[in-house]
């Protein structure tokens, strides 16, 4: 089963966690090999994640976001065989209501346009941020 985008359900139980002050958002992506951007011209997955990326940075710094780390996969020691992601990285937003106003912004549905067409699974995993260092389960 492969997940490009969240329903209604999901993004009310997202807007329901009460808790004010910064999110971060883990992005795991999976891109076609090849894909159809929205004015139909054939491109390769990755080149519609890139003006996806493009299109959709200026709208993330709007809103007071940032992308905290990037990463690329070299492989998976705990993971379903096989399973890779060709991007990796973690975005903070100041809130949850600046991550809902991003979604909500004219110039990002344009950018989402290009993430449909370039995505063939992915996971977005909101995270309260705890600071660095201490032991594993700390805050857990």
């Amino acid at each position: 089963m492969t997940h490009i985008a969240f329903d209604a359900d999901a993004f009310r139980a997202f807007r329901a966690i009460a808790r004010d002050g910064p999110i971060q958002m883990l992005n795991l992506v999976r891109l076609h090999a090849k894909a159809k951007g929205p004015d139909g011209e054939p491109v390769s997955g990755a080149q519609a994640y890139a003006t996806y990326g493009a299109l959709s940075a200026p709208v993330l710094a709007r809103v007071g976001g940032w992308i905290v780390w990037r990463g690329r996969m070299e492989m998976g020691l705990i993971a379903p065989a096989g399973e890779a992601w060709d991007i990796a990285f973690i975005a903070e937003y100041p809130s949850a209501e600046a991550f809902a106003a991003m979604l909500k912004d004219p110039d990002y549905r344009v950018a989402m346009a290009w993430r449909q067409a370039a995505v063939a699974d992915s996971r977005l995993i909101r995270f309260e941020p705890l600071d660095a260092g201490g032991a594993f389960a700390e805050g857990a």
